[in-house]
């Protein structure tokens, strides 16, 4: 397989060269340059610029002399910061400046958080005592184990121009084909992340889907990845070496998974990164071995702070057709480890954090019914579409990427119309602590209502499908909002303009929860007013299992009233009563015209703006009058002027 060419979109490297006073820096730039040793050099050379044809990657070097003097500490600092990679020197015939590597150098990268590629370059070869010769792989391997950044070294002398040009060309090398993120050097395997992409990039490649590269699919793959194609002698040569060090890469049909993952450990263990490289980059996979931002369509999904994404049916066809394939089983219950299978050529499974973790309801065999599987993904799409985006790639979504969403209408023009034709709603939950906000939570997802308190203190999501009349399916995030968390969330203009319907819990046997749920629903309402994102509001009364206080019904029937929402519905998690509070949520959600609670304040600013409209109505028809009057005087006063 052919080299690559300069990697897209890098226009330089920047290797800065650091070490200890005398170990060779400036003559090991000299010589690299001009291919002449230098026998006067100046304390700190200016940057040393070498051509983009001085290497095959084609991609010109800048080489950075740094100050060795204490004093310079600064200066040196803020070139380390800038360096694509750094070369750290000690000399050969200098012990010490060798122990200073990991006693100084390499920690101070580490305390300036320099994350780039290190080469350790020894100086001077040819001055090293003949007596005291030891394998630089038994020099440098405690000091490898202990610092992974290490990249490679190499020993070099200037004098006699032995490996001068090779310093530079594995310091460009490191930057352009990293080892770092394709293989792990101290178990001499690829990282899993590697193996995904190039999992994903097989099943590209596997065009009749029978778990092979033929010789015309390895031949497609070579065209694409290198411009060139491979003769028949040397794709017999390819399988040969697979089969002959790893028998199960190959099999009658072609070359199989294990066989193409082994050829590229291969290429890495022989020093062939590039190889690698331009595979992944040929399929979009930048250096992080995750598809570059420029495969992402973010146009396709701006949108204003009250609009929504949603996936498409285009999309969720798709979703359906992955999940029965994966559901080896066919019992509607996609266990964890299919899940995994799913996303096993995506960087990582999306799903394994929060919010996405533990957000859907879990079968009884503690898989993911399809319900639970859509909704998921609708829960990803509505927080992050673009992470929904991209993972649609990762397991194979083949149409163009804008038919995977729509943006939903802007929440106020739905308002206007009096009903949204959203699929997806988000209910933002509020209430004191231990009011029944997280037992609603998971009530939501079907898990057993628990006596136990435990206090949420982060955001958390819940998502499921909720069945209307009619057999209408609507998708349902419940996003539980802390109570100490209410204030920082209402600081922004726009925290409720992703709010399709907000809920406020409370505990109906506890006078102080229903008083503080009230304080919350005003607090809510009023910055609703105050930003124009008014959002219809339910009041739930939770644990309707106990005694309620004794003026419960006289208080919430005020409120209701006074508001102009409907009065507090009750439910009990305990005897599994929740009188339909998913549907009402849903159908109130629908109707974004409607339920929307009104403060003082906000019923005061209304009679306001209608005296002040109704009062330039009467100025626009007092004015009206006046203007008509007087086209009529003049009209009489002509007349007259005539007759006379």
């Amino acid at each position: 397989m052919a080299k690559s060419s300069n990697p897209e979109g890098k226009t330089g490297v920047r290797i800065v060269v650091a070490g200890d006073r005398g170990t060779g820096k400036s003559s090991l730039i000299v010589t690299a340059a001009t291919d002449t040793f230098p026998t006067n050099v100046p304390r700190l050379l200016p940057p040393t610029r070498l051509p983009e044809d001085f290497y095959p990657d084609r991609v010109p070097i800048t080489i950075i002399d740094t100050p060795s003097n204490p004093e310079d500490r600064g200066k040196l600092a803020e070139e380390l910061k800038r360096a694509d990679a750094v070369v750290l020197t000690y000399a050969c015939d200098q012990p010490e400046t060798l122990n200073r590597l990991s006693t100084f150098w390499l920690p101070e990268l580490r305390q300036l958080e320099v994350k780039v590629p290190v080469i350790v370059v020894g100086c001077k070869l040819d001055l090293r005592d003949d007596q005291q010769q030891v394998s630089l792989e038994q020099v440098m391997s405690p000091i490898m184990q202990q610092f992974r950044e290490i990249e490679t070294c190499i020993e070099c002398s200037a004098y006699r121009h032995i490996q001068i040009p090779e310093v530079f060309y594995y310091a460009q090398k490191a930057v352009l084909h990293p080892t770092g993120p394709l293989f792990d050097q101290e178990s001499q395997i690829l990282k899993p992340r590697c193996v995904r992409a190039l999992k994903r990039i097989f099943i590209l490649c596997d065009h009749n889907r029978d778990g092979a590269l033929s010789d015309a699919e390895l031949n497609d793959f070579q065209v694409k990845c290198f411009n060139a194609p491979l003769q028949s002698s040397e794709i017999v040569g390819v399988k040969r070496v697979v089969q002959d060090k790893f028998v199960e890469g190959v099999n009658d049909r072609g070359l199989t998974l294990s066989g193409f993952l082994f050829l590229h450990a291969l290429f890495i263990e022989k020093g062939r990164l590039e190889t690698t490289w331009t595979v992944l980059r040929k399929f979009g996979y930048n250096n992080d071995i995750k598809l570059s931002d420029d495969l992402i369509p973010y146009s396709s999904f701006k949108r204003a702070p009250d609009q929504s994404v949603e996936l498409t049916n285009e999309a969720i066809k798709f979703l359906r057709g992955v999940y029965e394939s994966f559901d080896n089983d066919l019992d509607n219950n996609l266990r964890p480890i299919e899940v995994e299978d799913v996303f096993s050529t995506a960087p990582e499974s999306p799903w394994n954090d929060a919010p996405y973790k533990d957000a859907a309801e879990k079968t009884a065999l503690g898989g993911l019914s399809l319900d639970a599987f859509l909704s998921e993904w609708a829960l990803m799409t509505l927080l992050d579409p673009a992470r929904s985006l991209e993972n649609l790639i990762y397991i194979g979504y083949p149409d163009d990427l804008s038919s995977a969403t729509r943006v939903t209408k802007r929440r106020r023009l739905d308002r206007r119309k009096q009903q949204s034709e959203r699929n997806v709603f988000q209910c933002f939950v509020f209430g004191p602590a231990n009011a029944g906000k997280s037992t609603l939570m998971n009530s939501f997802l079907g898990r057993p209502y628990s006596d136990s308190y435990s206090p949420t203190t982060d955001e958390r999501y819940a998502v499921n499908v909720v069945e209307l009349p009619g057999g209408i399916k609507k998708t349902l995030v419940l996003r539980e909002i802390p109570e100490d968390a209410v204030a920082k969330l209402l600081s922004s203009n726009e925290s409720l303009a992703a709010c399709d319907i907000a809920v406020f819990v409370h505990d109906s046997s506890d006078e102080s929860s229903w008083k503080r749920a009230t304080e919350l629903l005003v607090d809510v309402a009023g910055h609703g007013e105050d930003t124009s994102y008014e959002v219809p509001c339910l009041i739930v009364a939770a644990k309707d299992d106990l005694d309620s206080f004794p003026t419960a019904i006289q208080d919430s029937t005020r409120v209701s009233q006074d508001m102009g929402i409907e009065a507090p519905i009750p439910i009990s998690s305990k005897l599994s009563d929740f009188n339909n509070i998913f549907r009402r949520i849903v159908s109130t959600a629908e109707h974004p015209h409607l339920s929307i609670p009104e403060t003082e304040a906000g019923r005061s600013r209304k009679q306001y703006h209608r005296l002040i409209n109704r009062s330039l109505m009467f100025v626009s028809v007092g004015a009206a009058v006046a203007i008509v009057g007087l086209a009529a005087y003049r009209v009489y006063a002509a007349r007259k002027s005539a007759s006379s």
